[in-house]
Order: C-alpha cells, then sequence, then structure tokens
C-alpha cells in the first residue's frame, strides 16, 4: 500500500519507518527543511534506539522517502496519516489541536481523489468527527473516510512496541475505513497480534484511559514510596509484592521523581479537561496530576536536606536530565523542575546525560555540562541520580565518593542501596522510599 506521513516527530517518523518495514511504500512529509536534509541523508533528528538502521534499509529499498510536497505525496496515497503535535494549550490544560485541523485542511485543499484520513496524533474525544466535518466542508466533492489509530509506543522501546503490540486500536466510521486499516496492519494481524477495531470515539478515549491508568500507577508508587520512608518499609519491596499479583502487575511501579515525558503529563491534563466539559470531573485523574507536580518539588526538599539545608556555594551534580533512558526527550521531564530550582537556590549545578544536550542546553541555562560523570563529581558536594541510564548503573560509587569534597547521594532511581553506598565511602545517601542515611543522623 501507498502510506502518506504528515509529520516526522516522534510519532511520525517511527510510524512512517515501521511502516515502510511492512513493505508498504511511505513518503512522510515535512516543512522543516533542516530535518528534512537530515532525514534525506539518513540521519535522524531523534534518539530512538534502532530507528536510523532501519530508516537507512527502507530507504536503501526505495520504500520510505521525505518530502516537502504534500501534494506529491498525497495523490496515490492509499491512507494519508495525520501525526501532528497535540501540546497541552497554554493556560487551560485542553489539547491544542490546531496543528491537526491545520494539516487537515491542508491535506484536503491537495486531494485530487477521496482517500483514508487517518488521525495517529492523540486527541480529544470528538476529534476525529470534527476532522470528518472539515473535510466535508473543504472538500464537498469528495467522499472522504476518517480514522482514529492511536499510537501505544514507548519512548525507548518504540520500534519493538510497533512490531510487537499488545493491541492495535482502529476506530472507523465506514467499510472502506475499515478495509484500507485492515490491509495496512495485515502483517501484524497475520502474526496473530490484536486489532481491536471500534468507533471513533471509542477509540479516542482509550487511548487517554491507557495513559491515565499508567500515570496513576506511577503516582501511586511514588506516594507510597514516601509513606515507605515514614514507617521504615522498603518500597522496592513493596513494589515486587504488589507485581506478582496479576491483577496489578510490575510495570510502572518504579518509585521515581514523578511521570514526564511526551504522553502523560499532556494526556493527563486534556483527559481532566475533557471530564470538566463533560460535567464528569475525574477525580482521581485530577489528583494524580496533583500530586505528582508535589513529588517533583519534593525532590528539591530531598536534596536542601541532604546538603544541610543550603546550597548556595554548594557544587551538586546531576546525572541524568531526560524523563527516561534511551530517549533525548526533555518534555516535562522532572529535571526541568529540580534542576532550575537547585539553580535558583543558589547552587552550582553540573549535569550529565547522554543524549540531552541537543534538547536541554537552551532549557537548562546556567548549568555546566560534562560528558564524564566522575569527572563532574570532582569537588562535588552531592550527586543526584535523576534517569537510570545503563552507563550510571554499574558506576564505581567508591572511585565516586573519593573525588566529591562531600560525599553524598540522593539516588531518586533507586539504583543504589543505601549499604551500598555507605560501604563504598559515601557518607550520606537518600532514595526513595526506602532506607536512608541523612547528614543530621550523623
Amino acid at each position: 500500500m501507498k502510506i502518506a506521513m504528515i509529520g516526522t516527530g516522534y510519532v511520525g517518523l517511527v510510524s512512517g519507518v515501521c511502516f515502510s518495514d511492512f513493505g508498504h511504500e511511505v513518503v512522510c512529509v515535512d516543512k522543516n527543511q533542516d530535518k528534512l536534509t537530515l532525514l534525506r541523508d539518513g540521519r535522524t533528528p531523534i534518539f530512538e534506539p534502532g530507528l536510523d538502521r532501519l530508516m537507512a534499509r527502507n530507504m536503501a529499498a526505495n520504500r520510505l522517502s521525505f518530502t516537502d510536497n504534500l501534494k506529491e505525496a498525497t495523490q496515490d496515497a492509499d491512507a494519508v496519516f495525520i501525526a501532528v503535535g497535540t501540546p497541552s494549550r497554554r493556560g487551560d490544560g485542553h489539547a491544542d489541536l490546531s496543528f491537526v485541523f491545520g494539516a487537515v485542511k491542508e491535506v484536503a485543499a491537495v486531494l485530487t481523489k477521496p482517500a483514508v484520513i487517518v488521525i495517529k496524533s492523540t486527541v480529544p474525544v470528538g476529534t476525529n468527527q470534527q476532522v470528518a466535518d472539515i473535510l466535508k466542508e473543504a472538500r464537498p466533492d469528495l467522499d472522504c473516510d476518517v480514522v482514529s489509530n492511536p499510537e501505544f509506543l514507548r519512548e525507548g522501546a518504540a520500534i519493538d512496541d510497533f512490531m510487537h503490540p499488545d493491541r492495535v486500536v482502529v476506530g472507523v466510521q465506514s467499510e472502506r475505513g475499515d478495509a484500507v486499516m485492515q490491509e495496512v496492519y495485515r502483517p501484524l494481524s497475520l502474526r496473530d497480534y490484536p486489532v481491536l477495531t471500534t468507533d471513533l470515539e471509542t477509540a479516542e478515549m482509550i487511548k487517554y484511559a491507557a495513559n491515565a491508568f499508567l500515570a496513576t500507577k506511577v503516582t501511586f508508587i511514588n506516594e507510597i514510596a514516601m509513606l515507605c520512608e515514614r514507617t521504615g518499609a522498603d518500597v522496592k519491596d513493596v513494589a515486587n509484592g504488589m507485581g506478582f499479583d496479576t491483577r496489578i502487575g510490575p510495570k510502572f511501579l518504579q518509585a521515581g521523581p514523578g511521570y514526564g515525558g511526551s504522553c502523560f503529563p499532556k494526556d493527563t491534563k486534556a483527559l481532566a479537561r475533557i471530564g470538566q466539559d463533560n460535567a464528569v470531573p475525574l477525580q482521581i485523574v485530577e489528583t494524580v496530576i496533583k500530586v505528582n507536580e508535589e513529588v517533583k518539588r519534593l525532590m528539591i526538599d530531598k536534596i536542601v536536606d541532604l546538603c544541610d539545608e543550603k546550597l548556595r556555594g554548594k557544587t551538586i551534580t546531576v546525572l541524568g536530565l531526560t524523563f527516561k533512558p534511551d530517549t533525548d526527550d526533555m518534555r516535562d521531564a522532572p529535571a526541568l523542575t529540580v534542576v532550575p530550582a537547585l539553580v535558583g537556590l543558589g547552587a552550582n549545578v553540573r549535569v550529565v546525560d547522554p543524549q540531552a544536550f541537543r534538547e536541554a542546553e537552551e532549557l537548562l541555562p546556567n548549568v555546566t555540562w560534562h560528558e564524564d560523570a566522575y569527572d563532574a563529581v570532582d569537588g562535588a558536594d552531592a550527586v543526584v541520580l535523576l534517569t537510570e541510564w545503563n552507563e550510571f548503573r554499574a558506576l564505581d560509587l567508591r572511585e565516586m565518593a573519593g573525588r566529591m569534597a562531600k560525599a553524598r547521594m540522593a539516588d531518586l532511581r533507586n539504583m543504589y542501596s543505601c549499604d551500598y553506598a555507605l560501604e563504598a565511602g559515601f557518607e550520606a545517601y537518600t532514595g526513595m522510599g526506602r532506607k536512608s542515611l541523612m547528614p543530621y543522623d550523623l
């Protein structure tokens, strides 16, 4: 099949590359000339493990190309996917749909025959019907079909998620739309991956409900972690004990500095607004949003306490800035709350991250960038583990402690343990919901 993918952001690029690996002919469309130059050279503008190799393979096979010519890309397409951003609208938390509606209108203007328009972007319930109305108004001469096809990709594992999905969700309103999507995903259905077909509104709701539930799991275990710190329980053992229950499962039960990224923050806010707009306040979701912000602020308090309640003039090394490992995504990362707060309290902040520089350079001014974790802790008063990159999981803590002015660790991802850190020479340690030894305990 011939597919046009409008937008080469995270979702659009990963989806387009993977569709081409299914054997489809895919043309990805973007207006950004710098990005197009990178892509045509076989270079990816985002960091996603394995994406560059998969892209190169399909470009070499002439199944994948990139253009800014919307008309040519959509001319003979069996399906036109819209994969543009839907960020939180400043001020009210609603999803900003201007990019989606703008792309739909541009596509409608250049269509020469009826088309199946597939909304890949995460959009509030009712959006796909609005898209259908826009198409009818813009092109009453064409009988276009609208399909909802939300994505469920984890950054850092997106290719595996696309190729081996838990499910594919397709919302349709016509037999033609259903038939096209069945053909698009036939390589997956042949391998018995479930393709769930629903109406448009249900498909839209599935995406938001799934992300809100996962965000709730993250926030719940973070609250339990805070309680564990007061009671002496170990949150890692608590999470393991919960996760063995098949009704709960072990995923998303790792205590940490709060959720971030491209999906959970904006999708929980959007779902909360959908509830309010429909006079069905989603109290759990609203509380999750509130508690997650509180968790981020509590991380700052942990670091302040670790440093004798005074940060001015002290040197703090932060290891990891992205919201999770194996990505360069800084959107709503806990680091964007924690690091500016440390700087604002007078600390000299050094940062280390394998992939964040391109995204974070402008977002985090007044910090010193280092490539090596050991160099970054020379003479430091504390080290903060903020993202669980693999290279931070096997640090020589004894060497690190020996290089520091004061060997103190805030392990906000529970990569180590208090006993392990103390045996390596650290004088103080604080984690998430686990045994700690703070300066005031000495």
